[in-house]
């Protein structure tokens, strides 16, 4: 079971369709939830920046800290409005991407948004957490309104590592599902990850974990994170777990196709992992 929770707090727009289903996870699982908030500069940093560590912390600094506050403040708020029991509000003084980052190792889960325009909105930190973290991160779509997440769940299956990994990030949903379709997309193509009847044994492995799965081949050519999402549309799923892909290119990382498809336009939460 998830006993901690990490969510990211900020003052954009799509906090409450993330802070829904981070609660939504904390009261099935009984979780402790966490509100961590960056002021999006270290102090250290802002001493180099101001020229001096011997000085206080200036008006901006001090601004920084109070929004964080107030965003941990509005956050708490809500929470309780959603029937969370345990939860904390945890103000870091750091970017973002690397405050979550740290939090996250002391975390089951870390619960963000997609990546999307707007005011406050931390460009690059969902697919930063799913390729960088130590533990799965779920990604929620603007829209998403409180919908149970573990009622249906479609699971992306190619033999790799990283599948492998958002599948057992995922086990404690995945248990409690009342329906699971593992779907391997053109899986002849990595014919020596899945032996002769492919999907069959990591059925079974979920099968003894509790899970209720029906494996689901798609071929046809189709691109697997369109296939993915076509699946999970037509079983009306609350959930998508899939592994993350990329690569370093100098110094940006590069998505693949699948990933990056999953990650800004997916109309349900998606839980990736690396």
């Amino acid at each position: 079971m998830y006993k901690t929770i990490i969510v990211h707090v900020d003052d954009s727009p799509a906090l409450d369709a993330r802070l829904r289903a981070a609660a939504w996870l904390a009261n099935a699982h009984e979780a402790h939830l966490v509100g961590a908030a960056a002021t999006g500069i270290s102090w250290p940093a802002y001493a180099m920046l101001t020229g001096s560590m011997a000085v206080a912390p200036g008006d901006e600094f001090d601004a920084l800290r109070t929004a964080c506050r107030q965003s941990l403040a509005r956050f708490a708020g809500r929470a309780r409005e959603l029937g969370v029991q345990s939860l904390e509000e945890r103000l870091v003084e750091d970017e973002n991407r690397d405050a979550l980052l740290l939090q996250s190792r002391y975390a089951d889960l870390v619960v963000t948004s997609q990546d999307a325009p707007g005011p406050g909105t931390v460009r690059g930190l969902p697919q930063y957490l799913a390729l960088h973290g130590p533990r799965p991160v779920l990604v929620v779509p603007p829209a998403y309104a409180g919908q149970p997440l573990a009622d249906s769940i479609v699971v992306g299956w190619d033999g790799s590592v990283p599948a492998l990994r958002a599948i057992d990030g995922a086990l404690p949903l995945l248990a409690r599902a009342a329906a699971v379709r593992l779907v391997l997309v053109d899986p002849e193509r990595e014919s020596g990850l899945h032996g002769d009847e492919p999907g069959a044994d990591m059925a079974l492995y979920l099968a003894r974990h509790g899970v209720k799965v029906e494996v689901v081949v798609e071929r046809g050519g189709i691109p697997a994170g369109q296939a993915l999402l076509g699946i999970a549309q037509d079983a009306g799923a609350g959930l998508l777990v899939s592994g993350a892909y990329g690569h370093s290119r100098y110094r940006e990382i590069v998505l693949g196709g699948a990933t990056r498809l999953l990650l800004e336009r997916a109309p349900l939460p998606v839980l990736f992992a690396h």
